[in-house]
């Protein structure tokens, strides 16, 4: 008998997001993400990092300083 384990709708959300950054890396010359230093971008990070594992992110982090936060 074997047993299956169904996914959380979370874990699947989270499946799709690696898949698309996984698809973006391989069809893609030059990807970029952009990090705004925000709880998303951190998201999206530990996305990337758990993506890629063991290895870091084929890609570069851009954060765009427009100082707009401070004015």
């Amino acid at each position: 008998m074997t047993q299956t384990t169904q996914l959380t709708h979370l874990d699947r959300l989270e499946a799709e997001a690696i898949h698309i950054m996984r698809d973006v890396v391989a069809e893609c010359e030059r990807p970029v993400m952009l990090y705004s230093i925000g709880k998303d971008s951190a998201v999206m990070l530990h996305l990337a990092r758990k993506a890629f594992y063991p290895s870091r992110p084929p890609f570069p982090l851009l954060h765009v300083d427009t100082t707009w936060k401070f004015r």
